[in-house]
């Protein structure tokens, strides 16, 4: 890093105070200074196998590898999680990891993408890149997202650990990483491995004789579009049984003041009104003032 970059980075962060909550401060000052912090023991060895259990379920016996090397060709993944199973709604609302997003986003942050990674043996290393490369906005400069690694294995050097690049959060536009950087980021089963969208980083090689098991949950700054439209992958018929911070975070909360309304109503009547559509015919002469629509229409 730069001292000139860690000024430009450290100006950007003095938009928000450090908490007086020494553990909070400790993982937020890991982050500033390395992009990254592993957080062990958020979560039980019975949920990790219970997530395990229902990753198995849901792959069957002839489950589709990646379509591409980002993927991983022998890796599979098994998006939309949360229209597919309750089992996993919990490691996208852990208190510690919300506790860090409310310093490095915005209020109203949205979920942009959660799904698993099951790495099999033989699997090469992951492309390296950064989350928020999509954003056309010159480094170094705050993350647009953050994101989490979660350990329903162990995450070790053979197995096909996250590999990531400490400090690179500061590094400007022009610079890319190489795989010689990269240093595994182990982390023990029930843990999560934390870090902003700017640190660059890649899923590890498999040498292992066992698949790793994991999900990641990515969030994003509530004026972000999430890299996974939660709206259209999640039956919103499901929501009532969903927790309802993860309800608001999918994008059925607007951003105060007023981001993300549909037709002058709120997002979760929307939703009642679109599955009410999608069971009747084409509303040719739709009301001009949807909010004034009786309640129990939407």
């Amino acid at each position: 890093m730069t001292t000139h970059n860690f000024q430009i980075y450290s100006a950007a962060t003095a938009r928000k105070p450090l908490p007086t909550d020494s553990s909070l401060r400790a993982d937020i000052s890991h982050v500033l200074e390395h992009g990254y912090v592993i957080l062990p023991n958020q979560f039980t060895a019975a949920e990790a196998l219970e997530a395990r259990n229902e990753i198995s379920r849901l792959l069957g016996n002839t489950p589709l590898g990646g379509r591409n090397t980002f993927e991983g060709l022998a890796t599979n993944r098994i998006y939309s999680l949360i229209n597919k199973s309750r089992v996993f709604d919990k490691f996208t609302l852990l208190p510690r990891v919300l506790a860090l997003n409310d310093y490095f986003l915005d209020k109203g942050y949205l979920l942009s993408a959660f799904h698993s990674i099951s790495i099999n043996p033989g699997e090469a290393a992951q492309p390296l890149h950064h989350d928020d490369g999509y954003i056309q906005v010159p480094r170094p400069r705050m993350p647009f997202g953050t994101a989490i690694m979660v350990a329903l294995d162990e995450y070790t050097a053979s197995n096909g650990a996250t590999r990531i690049i400490p400090g690179s959060h500061l590094w400007d536009s022009s610079r890319r990483g190489s795989p010689e950087e990269t240093i595994p980021a182990l982390c023990p089963e029930g843990g999560v491995v934390y870090f902003i969208a700017t640190l660059w980083h890649g899923g590890g090689a498999n040498v292992s004789d066992k698949p790793r098991q994991s999900a990641t949950v990515q969030y994003c700054q509530p004026y972000i579009r999430p890299i996974e439209n939660q709206i259209l992958a999640v039956d919103p018929r499901k929501l009532d049984d969903i927790p309802p911070r993860l309800v608001e975070m999918m994008g059925y909360k607007h951003m105060e003041p007023f981001m993300g309304y549909a037709d002058g109503l709120g997002p979760r009547r929307a939703a009642k009104r679109m599955v009410r559509w999608l069971q009747g015919p084409v509303e040719e002469n739709p009301p001009t003032f949807a909010h004034e629509a009786k309640e129990s229409k939407l």
